[in-house]
């Protein structure tokens, strides 16, 4: 009997552990008539896994996009997936990775909020997701 509070001490850190921590998040403030919107955050997952779906109530549809400079052409492609490597912080900034809000239905204001889902998948195919609140700001 005294070896279960170890087990599940062990049990319950193993899948804390699991999370991909979501730093930095933050999405940019649009203008009225804009229908597109930027949201951008830090991810650091402790294994190898991918972030593959996003959703929020504040646009129709969220994308993955990197942006590149290629032959003095800023090249913006979407993403199916974004890959994180164990322990390694993948940065969404402007002017590079970031998540792409389409079909918003009202503009993004300074002072609010922002809530995601972002849905997580692990070397063995398992699916989490995982609820993230951001600030709208105005760009720097």
């Amino acid at each position: 009997m005294r070896f279960l509070i170890p087990i599940v001490l062990f049990l319950f850190s193993a899948c804390t552990q699991a999370d991909v921590s979501i730093t930095d998040g933050w999405a940019r403030a649009s203008i009225p008539g804009q229908s597109v919107g930027a949201a951008y955050m830090t991810f650091n997952s402790p294994k190898d896994s991918k972030l593959v779906y996003v959703e929020t109530e504040s646009a129709g549809s969220v994308e993955i996009h990197s942006m590149k400079m290629e032959n003095g052409v800023m090249k913006m492609r979407m993403l199916e997936e974004l890959t994180l490597k164990a322990n390694q912080p993948e940065k969404l900034a402007p002017g590079g990775l970031h998540l792409m809000l389409f079909d918003l239905p009202k503009p993004l204001k300074a002072g609010e909020k922002v809530k995601f889902r972002l849905c997580f998948k692990d070397a063995s195919g398992k699916i989490t997701d995982q609820f993230v609140t951001v600030p709208v700001k105005e760009a720097d």
